[in-house]
C-alpha cells in the first residue's frame, strides 16, 4: 500500500512560499492527485485560535518559550486532525511551515536554539518529519520589505497579522541565518530554491522537484519533454 507524501514550503516572511504552494496545490489537482493543504499556525479551528493569539500584534509581552508551546501545540492537533489522517490514507499533503519554522523563527530569531525546538518536535510531532521542503530562499532585504509593503496593504481591510513583521532586521537575519543552517544539515529532504526570479520560473522548478520525487515515491506523473 503506498503512504502519502508529505511537502512542506518554508521561507521568511515575503518569500513567495504561500503563493508557490497554491500554484503547486493547483498543479497537482490539475492531474487529479487533489492533495491536502493546510498551514500553520492554524488550519484547524483550535489552531486558528492559537494562529491569532500568536500573530495578533496586540499581543503583548509573549515570553518566548510560551510562543514555542503555542507553535507546537498548534502542530500536533495539525498532525492529529489533518496531516496524519491524510498520510495514512496514501493522500499528498502540502503545509504552508512546519517545525523548520519553529527552529528558524522561535530557534534562531528568538535565540532558544535548535535543541529544544528538535527536543520538542520529537515529544509533541512524533518526529514527523516531512518528506520534502522546499525552502525559498529570495534576496533577504527584498523578502522583508514585500512582507511589510503587504502588511500594510492588508492593515486597512482588517488585517492583524503583523506581529513577527514587526521585528528588526537583526531577528530577520537569524531567521534567514538558521533557515540556511537547516539546509546545510539536511541536503535530501529540504531543497532550496532560488527566490529572486518571477513567480513562473520558480513555479516551474518546484513542479521539476516534486514530480521527481512523487514519482520515485511510486505515484503515476506525466512525462515531461
Amino acid at each position: 500500500m503506498q503512504t502519502g507524501y508529505f511537502i512542506t514550503f518554508e521561507g521568511i516572511d515575503g518569500s513567495g512560499k504561500s503563493t508557490q504552494l497554491k500554484r503547486l496545490a493547483a498543479s497537482l489537482a490539475a492531474q487529479g492527485m487533489q492533495p491536502v493543504v493546510t498551514r500553520q499556525p492554524g488550519g484547524t479551528p483550535v489552531g486558528d485560535r492559537i494562529r491569532a493569539l500568536l500573530l495578533d500584534s496586540r499581543t503583548e509581552r509573549l515570553a518566548a518559550m510560551t510562543e514555542l508551546g503555542l507553535m507546537f501545540a498548534d502542530r500536533a492537533q495539525s498532525i492529529a486532525e489533518i496531516i496524519g489522517p491524510a498520510l495514512t490514507e496514501g493522500r499528498i499533503v502540502l503545509c504552508d511551515r512546519f517545525t523548520d519554522s519553529t527552529e528558524a523563527y522561535q530557534g534562531g530569531g528568538r535565540e532558544l536554539g535548535s535543541e529544544v525546538v528538535l527536543q520538542l518536535h520529537a515529544t509533541m510531532c512524533g518526529g514527523l518529519k516531512p518528506d520534502l521542503t522546499l525552502l525559498l530562499m529570495p534576496d533577504f532585504d527584498r523578502a522583508l520589505a514585500r512582507a511589510r509593503r503587504r502588511n500594510e496593504r492588508n492593515a486597512p481591510k482588517g488585517g492583524n497579522e503583523d506581529r513577527f513583521e514587526r521585528e528588526g532586521n537583526a531577528f530577520y537575519r537569524r531567521v534567514f541565518d538558521k533557515y540556511s543552517e537547516i539546509a546545510r544539515r539536511e541536503p535530501l529532504r529540504v531543497v532550496v530554491v532560488d527566490g529572486d526570479r518571477s513567480i513562473e520560473q520558480i513555479h516551474q522548478s518546484i513542479v521539476q522537484v516534486v514530480e521527481e520525487r512523487l514519482r520515485n515515491h511510486g505515484y503515476h506523473m506525466p512525462d515531461r519533454a
